[in-house]
């Protein structure tokens, strides 16, 4: 080998050596996270699980998977234990400008996902009931072409490219 080259690999050895080494040659501090820190971190969460736990409330009701005697009764006790959640996120951050009871922001963060979730369309609801069926007809007319019928000996189903049934082993035809 030539100088060139081993001084090239060796240098080559020296850099993957170092990138290799370099996670413990670093000083890792862990973050320490603050109590007060944790506890907004967990009300967030509560917030969130509060707001969607209302959402599905509320669709369960629209389906009819709520009896309409429970619903009110459910619907407060979710509404107040996030209104609680959002008076003690509010002791973390600065008062907003924006609407001061927690009620009303419970309210207009389920009414934004709504919005959001009216503006997906439905894959149930892409096709009108004409074009629907004009695909299950096509669908059923490819279906028939394909089709050659049954065994005239065993009574299982063929296709007209089959010259003998799959079944038996008699001619097809």
């Amino acid at each position: 080998m030539e100088l060139g080259a081993l001084f090239l690999l060796l240098a080559l050895l020296v850099l993957v050596g170092l990138f290799i080494s370099r996670p413990f040659m670093e000083n890792r501090r862990l973050k320490v996270v603050s109590s007060a820190e944790h506890e907004h971190s967990s009300l967030l969460a509560e917030r969130d699980r509060l707001i969607t736990a209302l959402q599905e409330l509320d669709f369960d009701h629209v389906l009819g998977k709520i009896p309409a005697e429970d619903y009110p009764n459910m619907r407060g006790n979710l509404l107040a234990a996030a209104a609680d959640v959002l008076r003690r996120l509010d002791e973390f951050q600065p008062p907003s400008s924006g609407a001061s009871n927690a009620e009303n922001r419970v309210e207009a963060a389920i009414a934004a996902r709504r919005a959001d979730a009216s503006n997906r369309k439905p894959v149930a609801q892409a096709f009108s009931d004409d074009e629907l069926e004009d695909l299950l007809a096509s669908r059923r007319a490819q279906r028939k072409e394909k089709s050659g019928g049954f065994c005239p000996n065993c009574g299982k189903p063929i296709l007209r490219s089959d010259r003998f049934c799959p079944a038996c082993g008699k001619p097809a035809k």
